[in-house]
């Protein structure tokens, strides 16, 4: 989409909520002509800046059971697929790497639509090359071409960035949205993001 209007999508392919928005982000920003650059970091690194070595969904099992609730509740509302992923959270630290390393790429947006739906929707381990080889080829790329790039050392570095980057801008949590240097955090207020802009 040619557009000056652009929000910025911080997620985590770990993250619960970042799922819910992943699937919903690009149809409804195209609605109101606005890009979606797709950025996404590793929450480790913020919750360990917060004093946290674990999601807090499982540092605090009542918030953990609510947000597993909440999830199937809103997935119901938004019509998405949900199987409760039978590890949480899991490590999405290659196709995160696979995104950094080809942001502006055309079938961006799928691959991350289809490696959430893979977590959440499959119950399959986003943390196996194997996997995200697969999800590469069913989009008719060259797997192991796109896998080696991304994890050239150059790229690795450009992810550990990304994730302090997030720090540096204020992220404590995925999803998160900055449009015109204003953050929002949460899939609830995905909508309240978009409508930032005039």
């Amino acid at each position: 989409m040619e557009t000056n209007k652009r929000i910025e999508f911080w997620f985590d392919f770990a993250s619960t909520y970042s799922y819910l928005s992943a699937m919903r982000i690009e149809a409804l920003a195209h609605q109101v002509g606005i890009a979606v650059d797709w950025r996404p970091f590793l929450l480790g690194p913020a919750f360990l800046a917060l004093g946290w070595n674990d999601s807090p969904f499982n540092i605090y099992p009542p918030k953990g059971r609510y947000m597993w609730r909440d999830l199937e509740r809103l997935c119901d509302k938004y019509r998405l697929s949900f199987k409760h992923p039978g590890k949480f959270p899991r490590k999405g630290i290659l196709a995160a790497r696979l995104v950094c390393a080809n942001e502006d790429a055309h079938w961006v947006p799928d691959f991350v639509r289809a490696v959430f739906g893979a977590n959440f929707a499959e119950d399959r381990d986003i943390g196996d090359r194997a996997v995200i080889a697969e999800i590469l080829s069913a989009l008719g790329l060259s797997a192991e071409d796109l896998i080696v790039a991304a994890e050239a050392p150059a790229n690795k570095e450009k992810l550990r960035r990304r994730s302090e980057q997030a720090i540096e801008l204020g992220l404590f949590g995925a999803p998160s949205f900055i449009v015109a240097g204003e953050l929002f955090w949460g899939n609830d207020r995905l909508e309240d993001a978009l409508a930032w802009l005039p």
